[in-house]
């Protein structure tokens, strides 16, 4: 038999090109699951077949787990405390091993060996195919639409299918069986049984690769494209650097006369393509963005991850776009909120911030409005940049003499102290499951105990939008966050 089983995994691997491990693998499964058809219950048997002489041998095991956990498989685990009876050292996890009597290979369903065997082989094969392909370390997939699943398109390249979802393709885009196709990898799922790639022509990933191709600067490391905002089929944004002064990063993606953002803009059913300079500040990378609207002014509140941007009447549409599109796809590509503000809005709300500092700092610091308004006019904006800005800065105002800065810096400091006794003491009242709460910080906590928000039941009760504001975070988080204080009701 042992011979038999050699010939049998020599024209195999020969047959089907595959690696003789992977065939013997294959038989020992065989033998393994023909053997435990002779046990009741669900038997472990592993069968080890020696690679040199074809003899074998045939194990049952178990299992070896906690005493705690009980026994949920009876016929294939044994507890931690039995085990150590017999191998006193062996750990959780490991496994016991007992011979038992080898089956003859020849008494094995013929078809169900073969079976196994043959899947065994296909899943090599299919694995070895798609190791192939991604090899090439393409980040486009070219290939022709062999057929429709479910609505998905699967794309055949070569021996490769992948799968291309309908919520990936451009809108009002109509593939059909045998139309060549490009779209960018996605994704890598080995345990799927269908097409294990998955691609996308609506990823901004996509309109990057494309450019890749089409601009030789891109991949010679001269340019790169630092993001990209898509609204699929309609507009886009991407943002390039130069790394080379001699070469200009718009003019180069353009190409004589657009001939290279053309090629981009033809692929993707004639999507607008806005080509933005990328800067390290990033208030002028958002004024890019914002193109073609002129910016008026802009205020960056780092804090919150936010700009507000001001526009005059006569750009204030271009910078919303159509349906909000220009200000969404510019907030995309920056990673900031972007707020456009009208240029009466902007003074506005530019009064209302002024004041509220005035006020803080007349409150917090015991100074007249007169003060505090010469501390607005130098920059300060919060008490904790009064109390450690370095005094020598403080000491170049001409207002101020050595005396009256200490003065305000002591102050300043003090008012911070009370500020976090008090913050403590709310803290210390906060409900206990509150605090425990994942994904809260000290600090949201803080902020949470100074709008009263104390107990789950408190946080569960906030609208979204309640929540954004009092944590200054985004939508989704606070949503979360509700959801969870909330999952204790449905406990109940």
């Amino acid at each position: 038999m042992s011979r038999e089983i050699l010939m049998l995994v020599d024209a195999l691997a020969r047959e089907k090109n595959v690696d003789r491990d992977v065939v013997f693998g294959a038989v020992e499964a065989a033998l393994a699951s023909a053997t435990k058809r002779l046990y009741e219950g669900e038997a472990d048997v592993r069968v080890q077949i020696d690679r040199e002489t074809g003899e074998y041998e045939t194990f049952r095991r178990w299992h070896v787990v906690p005493d705690e956990a009980g026994l949920q498989l009876p016929d294939s685990e044994i507890l931690l405390f039995e085990a150590r009876e017999q191998i006193p050292d062996i750990e959780v996890g490991d496994y016991i091993e007992e011979p038992i009597e080898s089956i003859a290979f020849g008494r094995i369903g013929a078809q169900a060996a073969k079976q196994v065997i043959l899947q065994k082989i296909r899943d090599a094969e299919r694995e070895q195919i798609l190791n192939d392909f991604l090899a090439r370390n393409d980040k486009i997939f070219n290939g022709t639409v062999k057929r429709l699943d479910k609505g998905d398109l699967i794309v055949e390249s070569g021996k490769v299918d992948a799968r291309l979802r309908r919520s990936e393709l451009i809108p009002k885009e109509n593939l059909r069986v045998g139309d060549r196709v490009r779209a960018v990898i996605t994704k890598i799922d080995r345990t799927a049984r269908g097409p294990q790639i998955e691609i996308s022509r609506t990823a901004p990933e996509f309109m990057i690769e494309l450019f890749r191709l089409e601009v030789p600067e891109i991949e010679q490391g001269l340019l790169e494209i630092k993001s990209c905002a898509r609204e699929p089929g309609v507009r886009a944004k991407i943002a390039v650097v130069s790394h080379d002064r001699r070469v200009d990063p718009i003019g180069t993606c353009v190409g004589i006369r657009g001939s290279r953002v053309t090629a981009v803009t033809n692929e993707l059913g004639g999507e607008r393509v806005d080509i933005v300079l990328w800067s390290e500040d990033p208030a002028q990378f958002v004024i890019g963005a914002l193109a073609p609207a002129n910016v008026s002014s802009i205020v960056v509140d780092e804090e919150k991850h936010a700009m507000d941007v001001a526009v005059d009447e006569e750009n204030l549409a271009l910078a919303i776009g159509r349906t909000g599109q220009n200000v969404r796809l510019a907030s995309e590509l920056t990673g900031w909120k972007i707020n456009i503000l009208s240029a009466e809005e902007s003074v506005a709300r530019n009064t209302q911030e002024i004041e509220k500092m005035r006020r803080l700092f007349v409150e917090k610091l015991d100074v007249d409005q007169e003060v505090a308004d010469i501390l607005i006019a130098e920059g300060f904006t919060s008490l904790e940049e009064l109390a450690y800005v370095p005094i020598n800065e403080m000491l170049e105002i001409e207002a101020f003499d050595e005396d009256t800065v200490n003065e305000l810096r002591e102050r300043a400091r003090n008012a911070l102290l009370t500020q976090e006794i008090v913050r403590e003491q709310k803290l210390d009242e906060v409900d206990p499951a509150l605090k425990a709460l994942d994904g809260l910080s000290a600090d949201d906590l803080a902020l949470l105990a100074e709008a009263g928000v104390m107990t789950l039941d408190d946080l569960g009760d906030l609208a979204t939008d309640e929540l954004t504001a009092i944590l200054r975070t985004d939508e989704a988080r606070a949503a979360d966050l509700i959801l969870k204080a909330r999952a204790h009701w449905f406990d109940a």
